[in-house]
């Protein structure tokens, strides 16, 4: 029996109206049928999910487990998987044609690649617009430089990992019940180089549901509840396993990648409940502490002078500071285009 080259992984959960969306864009890919598997793993739907998922058939495998999260999905799918790269895909996603074809491609072309990623293409449902997100393609060993580590976005289910690296993730720890994806693409450029491919290659889908979606403030809330606590398990979730395998979590690149999480569940948290002036200063020194080396000299100072009046404006004033410095900018402008004008002849 021939082994699949590919193993497509599609975690769901109560998402029937969109899941045959998603196995339509896996089984219509340009890539040979016979070097791919695609396993389904429906984590406890209590929808028509797998009416809709067993109409494929062998086409497919179709595994149903009970409710558990998706880092509980993923273990049970990558103990099941049997292809040299794993390719992961939320049941509300989907791909375009070319997706499998062209992320095998690279991982042919680069053979110590760990990690090939890409951006997916935004759809938003309520409104029926699409958009493409700002991407920055970062190619090669991530923690050789601080700046890529900041800017590498390779952490969500855009990713597509050989199994010889997720193999030493595992097990992905359970308190993950969303961002499992984030967890494993955090740590996965530890362990060996990435490619990014420069282009969309898929469709994220925005509707009520998801982790992203703006809705009405109760549900925010409890989104935005569900964020923080998810950031801080990946924290805790990465630091031990930098610490099992050896690593010093004091070294820049590690710490780097630890602050990312920290800083957006302070931000979420913020929203939730305003933090008084000397939190929110210390969140603003981390915060520019974790983009300095993306920063200019006069960035750097303009933005600690801030960190400074935050401390007199505090939190929910400190929108003032920006907007007298946008003020200011605009009237230097003005002034400098003058007397250039009196000065020309």
């Amino acid at each position: 029996m021939i082994e699949p080259q590919v193993s497509v992984v599609i975690d769901t959960y109560n998402y029937g109206r969109f899941v045959e969306e998603a196995i339509e864009s896996v089984l219509s890919q340009d890539f040979p049928a016979e070097r791919m598997e695609l396993l389904v793993i429906d984590d406890g739907s209590t929808d028509d999910t797998g009416e809709r998922v067993k109409k494929y058939g062998s086409n497919l495998k179709y595994f149903w487990k009970p409710n558990g999260g998706q880092a509980s999905a993923f273990n049970f799918a990558f103990a099941k998987a049997r292809g040299d790269i794993i390719s992961l895909l939320d049941g509300d996603d989907y791909w375009f044609k070319d997706k499998l074809s062209s992320i095998v491609a690279e991982f042919n072309k680069n053979s110590e690649a760990g990690v090939v990623y890409h951006p997916l293409r935004e759809y938003y449902q309520q409104t029926g617009e699409f958009r493409d997100p700002h991407f920055i393609p970062i190619s090669g060993f991530v923690p050789s430089r601080i700046d890529q580590v900041i800017l590498y976005n390779g952490v969500m289910t855009s990713s597509s990992f050989r199994r010889k690296v997720l193999q030493q993730l595992l097990p992905i720890p359970e308190g993950l019940v969303i961002q499992a994806d984030a967890y494993i693409g955090s740590l996965a450029m530890f362990l060996a180089p990435v490619v990014a491919i420069d282009r969309p290659l898929g469709i994220y889908r925005f509707h009520g549901k998801n982790l992203y979606y703006k809705a009405a403030a109760d549900t925010e809330t409890t989104r935005l509840r569900r964020r923080i606590e998810t950031r801080r398990e990946i924290v805790k979730g990465m630091t031990a396993w930098f610490e099992s395998n050896g690593y010093d979590i004091k070294r820049p690149e590690i710490r780097t990648a630890l602050l990312r999480w920290v800083i957006l569940s302070d931000r979420d948290e913020f929203e939730l409940s305003p933090p008084g002036r000397i939190k929110f200063f210390r969140h603003l020194l981390k915060s520019y502490k974790y983009n300095g080396k993306l920063m200019t000299a006069r960035i750097r100072v303009v933005n600690y002078v801030n960190a400074i009046g935050a401390l007199f404006l505090g939190y929910k004033q400190f929108y003032i500071l920006d907007q007298t410095r946008q003020k200011v900018s605009r009237w230097l402008r003005r002034t400098l285009s003058l007397r250039r004008e009196k000065a020309l002849p």
